[in-house]
C-alpha cells in the first residue's frame, strides 16, 4: 500500500516541478487519462502536452492534498491545485482516481469543475489555447 502512495507523491511532485521526463517514466506506456469535463481519454503523450502547457502557464504550482488513500489497485487523491497565472491566482479542487499496475500509472481519472477550467482559460488570456490544452488534442 505504501508503494502506491509513494508513487502518488512522486507523480504530483513531478507535476509541480514540470518534470515531463519523470511523468513519462511514472506512466505505463499505454496508460489512459480520462477527464470528466470532456469524457474523453488521452494517451500519455497527449496528457504530457497538457502538463507541459500547465508547467509553462501556471507558475508556483502546488497541490494542497486534502486526502490521499490507497485503494484496491491504486490510489485516490482529493486536492486543490493552487497556482499563479498571468491573470492572477488560480485554485481548483479536483479528485483523481488512479489505477497502478507493476508500479506505474495505467489509468488516471480526473474529476474537476468545468467552470473552474473555463475560469483558467480566462486567467491565462489565451482562452483558446487553454481550451485546447484541456481538450483531448492538446495545444
Amino acid at each position: 500500500m505504501n508503494d502506491v502512495l509513494d508513487l502518488a507523491e512522486r507523480f504530483f511532485r513531478a507535476v509541480e516541478r514540470g518534470d515531463i521526463d519523470q511523468l513519462r517514466a511514472i506512466y505505463a506506456p499505454d496508460a489512459l487519462i480520462w477527464h470528466n469535463h470532456d469524457r474523453k481519454e488521452q494517451t500519455v503523450e497527449e496528457n504530457l502536452r497538457v502538463l507541459s502547457w500547465v508547467a509553462k502557464n501556471l507558475t508556483d504550482r502546488h497541490y494542497r492534498v486534502q486526502r490521499r488513500v490507497a485503494i484496491p489497485g491504486g490510489f485516490l487523491q482529493q486536492h486543490v491545485l493552487e497556482a499563479n497565472t498571468v491573470g492572477g491566482p488560480f485554485s481548483m479542487p479536483a479528485c483523481i482516481v488512479v489505477q497502478v499496475i507493476d508500479g506505474r500509472i495505467s489509468r488516471l481519472e480526473e474529476y474537476l469543475d468545468s467552470a473552474q477550467a473555463a475560469h483558467l482559460a480566462n486567467l491565462t488570456s489565451g482562452g483558446t489555447a487553454t481550451k485546447a490544452a484541456l481538450s483531448k488534442d492538446g495545444p
